[in-house]
């Protein structure tokens, strides 16, 4: 892959049209809307949850198709060798890297955010002995704060201090040893600024871990660029690995020969296949990995990848701004109807993604919508959530979502009480 540039200026803001022949207009003038061909996506769907689970690419079903059939079916154990099995994690964190503004040698493909969150979490309580908190914004995503929790528990000397996202600056004290945030609100897609408050940790001693699950294959993050120490990332939203795809995780250069991982499995070792009795951690982040990789799964992810081949992470997030600024001013009689609060940043400068609207009807109106061929999802407590992915979303496609939305509203079609039957999954 081609490098990228880590950081690049907000694209000017593309008139909403009005129409939609206007729309397609602009779709067939756009090269990226060239790349929806690449996706396989259901006849008629309107995909508005790319920032959830990515839809299939073409690229890694052909992909897993060679890797079984071809690979695992023809060469069985010999794949490792013959197929280099053992490289695809290594190959896959290069294709990363450059989304995420990091050389290759700072990234690991490996598990799950939640794992490799709490690998880096340990790491960096040792790395600061002498500091005995983490500190972590309310509301951020739940499940990061429940491996704070856990670690916490094994670490009883440890405290975590959780505070509003807006004290996190003056919260940077001397007892601090790692910032834990997420780049994008998992809610309402809300930025933070990950440069200006990694340089402010950095001042004051704090190493910070950000989570990019909501940004990583959206928008420019620039890891290296802002002296950020450790990040994770998810391989199944916008980098579209499939799910339950292998997640990332990145520790700057500057760390590695002191940084020692908690889970010292066989893969990150220096060299698994001896088979020595002791453990010696492996050269830069690939000391991050633990257990076997999942060969099926990252070939998927892999594969993947190669769409953001020459693409640039500020163009993609320009295209979703606009995207979601046409699905606000498409619904907006609709939303203002039927008592919809857009609880998303509303300059489009701070906001990533995904738009997320508040409703104490949310759930059954979300089941409504995607029954009428328009798939976002729900968060609790109340929040209707709108993914508008660059990759394979056009602006006709935003145009149909929005009017499908009134519909839904104005028929009250939402009122169907099958609708209001909460599912496992929401």
């Amino acid at each position: 892959m081609a490098p990228i540039p880590e950081l690049a200026p907000e694209l000017a803001p593309e008139p909403v049209p009005d129409s939609l022949a206007a729309c397609r207009r602009l779709d067939r003038d756009d090269p990226l809307s060239t790349l929806t061909g690449r996706f396989r996506l259901p006849t008629g769907i309107v995909y508005l949850d790319g920032n959830s689970l990515g839809p299939l690419p073409r690229a890694s079903e052909a992909a897993v198709r060679r890797a079984t059939a071809g690979e695992w079916g023809r060469s069985l154990v010999r794949g490792w060798n013959d197929e280099d099995w053992i490289g695809l994690p290594t190959r896959t964190a290069a294709r990363i890297a450059p989304l995420i503004g990091a050389e290759a040698e700072e990234v690991a493909c490996a598990d799950s955010v939640s794992v490799n969150l709490f690998k880096l979490a340990a790491g960096a309580l040792a790395l600061k002995p002498d500091r005995k908190v983490l500190l972590a914004a309310e509301r951020d995503f739940p499940t990061d704060g429940y491996m704070l929790q856990g670690l916490s528990r094994l670490r009883p000397d440890i405290r975590i201090r959780i505070v509003p996202h807006h004290e996190i600056a003056g919260a940077l004290s001397n007892d601090v040893a790692l910032l834990v945030l997420s780049h994008a609100d998992y809610r309402t897609g809300a930025l933070a600024d990950l440069s200006g408050l990694s340089r402010q940790a950095a001042e004051a001693g704090v190493l910070t871990l950000w989570d990019l699950s909501h940004t990583a294959g959206l928008a420019p993050i620039g890891l290296a660029a802002a002296g950020a120490d450790m990040a994770v990332g998810c391989g199944y939203k916008y980098l579209n690995g499939g799910p339950g795809a292998p997640a990332f995780a990145f520790l700057a250069r500057r760390h590695h020969e002191a940084f020692a991982n908690p889970l010292s499995g066989w893969m990150g070792h220096e060299r698994p296949f001896d088979f020595a009795p002791g453990y010696a951690p492996a050269a830069g982040a690939a000391r991050l990995m633990a257990g076997t990789p999942p060969i099926l799964s990252l070939t998927a992810l892999h594969a993947a990848l190669e769409v953001f081949e020459g693409l640039q992470p500020a163009a993609l997030l320009a295209r979703s701004r606009t995207l979601s600024d046409l699905f606000l001013a498409r619904a907006a009689p609709a939303l203002e109807a039927h008592g919809f609060t857009c609880v998303s940043p509303a300059r489009r400068e701070a906001r990533g993604g995904h738009l997320s609207f508040a409703h104490p009807q949310a759930y059954p109106v979300v089941q409504a919508l995607i029954a009428a061929g328009v798939i976002g999802d729900f968060r609790a407590p109340d929040l209707m959530r709108l993914g508008f992915s660059p990759l394979f979303l056009r602006r006709a496609d935003v145009w149909a979502a929005a009017d499908r939305f009134a519909q839904v509203m104005e028929t009250g079609a939402w009122r169907d009480p099958a609708f209001a039957e909460k599912q496992r999954v929401t």
